[in-house]
């Protein structure tokens, strides 16, 4: 008896010993079989949108453009779900807790890219500010010119531009078809875009710029010859097509847009803003709930840009000092130069306080630059325009020198800090550096995550010391304000039927800035739905969760590591964050 107790113990005690083997092999199995299913669909994802592949050192496809058929769009969202059916039959639960973050983000991205299709998103491949002709016209600076295959590859592409074309515009008219276009109204002086590609010589295209200079390694022969074919492609491909997507855009995308202005207008509009708002926040708000939020924050901001008024001892009403910043001459630049300047001191003032802020840096540099003159009219204030890894190109913090009565000097440190550093070009560029992400998750962009560092970052100015007089701490309120607007506007006018002269009374009304801004923001709120939720509701869930580490950890709290903790695992949806920084309390939590 006592020895067949003592069999069955030691059947128990070999069971017990070995279970930390086998969970130890299921793990390491489907952690397999997960990075497997990403290797597999990263390369796929390459192989169907070689721009993609390009803009992250991929050049195995540098001579192709994607093809946007609506056969290819189909064929592609039957692929991601297999692969989503693929992921779903690997046991999550066997995974490490960093396996199981990637398992959700890329159920995430499957599924939203299944819901696009869906909806029709894939009608509205414009907004007001972007589009594929507009991410075309960065090829000059975004492909290599190393080798003649490099320039060759680049021809092949300029060959490609009106097929391209051509198969975005089938899909446009398929929006016409539907009554799912851009509105009428913010389509006013979009042909900016487009016709300052239709030159009437080769040499004033942008796209010749490769051809001015070549390396020295190209012998005088070839160059001739790339010029020669060079020359020929952007005639023959590139002024030609952008010459025909003109002509349909003015002759008849522009006069049959639709006159109504939300989303909420469009076929199955409430279920389109929906998915709209789940893929720019990750939040699962509702429009009222966001446009609640939005008015609470409004009035808090308030206050403290009438605090400010006070302390400049102005006397006037709050809309009188509004009328002040925007036509008083000592607060705007008067050449391009000036502004240019400005954006870069205060850019690289604010590079001398990152050491005190991060305990990782990115390695990529960071070049400031004007809006290039194409885009100007109808761009946004300015931009993060980032660089593949690996090369010779910096990013860019892009500032708009267009309309120079519009750029106010007071709110150019906010606008630096969320452009370059600490905000989208040390976030992408860290992120870029993770070497223990899959590259699906390096090379994503998620807004409520990016868009609320940006803002965040505005925030942190406080903290570095570079808002130096209170008209710059306006500036910085009224960018808050400016996003907090948002919230209340996007939803305004794609779920609660509002005008667009009510969206821009609102933003005037409530922000300091120019009223040129006031109408090109506006507008890209009607083009773009949803979006300008990202920043507010991103920025709001950091500031909560500096508060809550800073309550737990107290004199423990160190700013340099809860900021290398956020941004240490590249942009993710904000519940993941959420569980990222509960975990670093835990962890830096002091001894009781």
């Amino acid at each position: 008896m006592n020895r067949r107790l003592l069999s069955v113990s030691s059947s128990f005690l070999a069971l017990w010993l070995s279970a930390p083997v086998l969970w130890a092999s299921a793990s390491d199995e489907a952690s397999a079989a997960l990075h497997e299913l990403f290797a597999e669909e990263w390369e796929t994802r390459l192989r169907e949108d070689p721009l993609t592949a390009t803009s992250v050192g991929r050049h195995e496809y540098d001579h192709l453009l994607p093809s946007q058929t609506l056969e290819d769009l189909q064929r592609r969202n039957a692929s991601d779900r297999r692969f989503l059916e693929r992921l779903r039959a690997i046991d999550r639960e066997a995974l490490a807790d960093p396996d199981r973050i990637n398992y959700d983000i890329f159920a995430r991205q499957l599924t939203l890219r299944m819901e696009e299709l869906e909806i029709g998103h894939y009608r509205l491949p414009l907004t007001v500010d972007s589009g594929f002709h507009i991410g075309f016209a960065r090829l000059p600076s975004e492909m290599p010119f190393i080798t003649p295959e490099g320039y060759r590859n680049y021809i092949a592409r300029l060959r490609a531009f009106p097929e391209y074309v051509r198969q975005h515009i089938v899909l446009l008219r398929e929006g016409l078809a539907h009554g799912m276009t851009l509105p009428k109204v913010v389509l006013e002086g979009y042909e900016v875009t487009i016709e300052s590609h239709v030159v009437d010589e080769v040499e004033k295209s942008l796209f010749y710029a490769p051809f001015e200079r070549f390396p020295q390694q190209i012998a005088e022969a070839a160059r001739q010859e790339l010029v020669a074919e060079g020359k020929a492609a952007i005639r023959e491909g590139v002024i030609a097509g952008y010459r025909t997507f003109l002509e349909f855009m003015t002759e008849e995308y522009i006069p049959g847009a639709r006159e109504s202005l939300g989303a909420s207008e469009l076929e199955d509009g409430d279920a389109y803003y929906a998915q709209r708002i789940r893929n720019f926040t990750t939040l699962d708000l509702s429009a009222d709930e966001i446009h609640r939020i939005g008015r609470e924050e409004v009035r808090r901001i308030r206050a403290d840009m009438e605090a400010v008024i006070e302390t400049v001892g102005f006397e006037g009403s709050f809309l009188e000092f509004l009328e002040l910043l925007r036509t008083d001459p000592r607060f705007y630049p008067t050449t391009a130069e000036e502004l240019l300047k400005e954006a870069s001191y205060i850019s690289k003032r604010m590079d001398a306080k990152l050491p005190s802020l991060f305990g990782t840096l990115p390695r990529q540099p960071y070049g400031v630059a004007p809006v290039p003159d194409h885009l100007a009219p109808k761009y946004t204030t300015g931009r993060y325009v980032g660089a593949p890894p690996g090369s010779t190109q910096p990013g860019y913090y892009w500032v708009n020198t267009y309309a120079l009565e519009s750029r106010p000097l007071y709110v150019l440190t906010a606008l630096s800090l969320h452009e370059a550093v600490p905000g989208h070009h040390l976030q992408i560029a860290l992120s870029q550096e993770l070497e223990n992400l899959p590259n699906f998750r390096r090379y994503s962009y998620i807004s409520a995550f990016g868009e609320g560092w940006g803002l965040y970052s505005e925030w942190l100015g406080i903290e570095a010391g570079l808002y130096d007089d209170p008209y710059e701490e306006f500036g910085r309120l009224t960018y808050e304000m400016w996003r907090a607007c948002r919230l209340v506007v996007d939803t305004g006018l794609h779920a609660m039927g509002w005008s667009r002269q009510q969206a821009l009374d609102y933003m005037a009304e409530n922000t300091a800035l120019s009223l040129h801004e006031v109408r090109t923001e506006t507008d890209r709120y009607i083009s773009w739905p949803a979006q300008a939720l990202a920043y507010k509701l991103g920025e709001l869930k950091i500031r909560e969760l500096r508060k809550q580490a800073e309550a737990a950890l107290g004199q423990s709290f160190d700013v340099r590591k809860f900021h290398d903790a956020v941004l240490a695992n590249g942009s993710i949806p904000l519940s993941v964050l959420e569980d990222v920084i509960h975990r670093f309390i835990a962890e830096h939590r002091p001894e009781s």
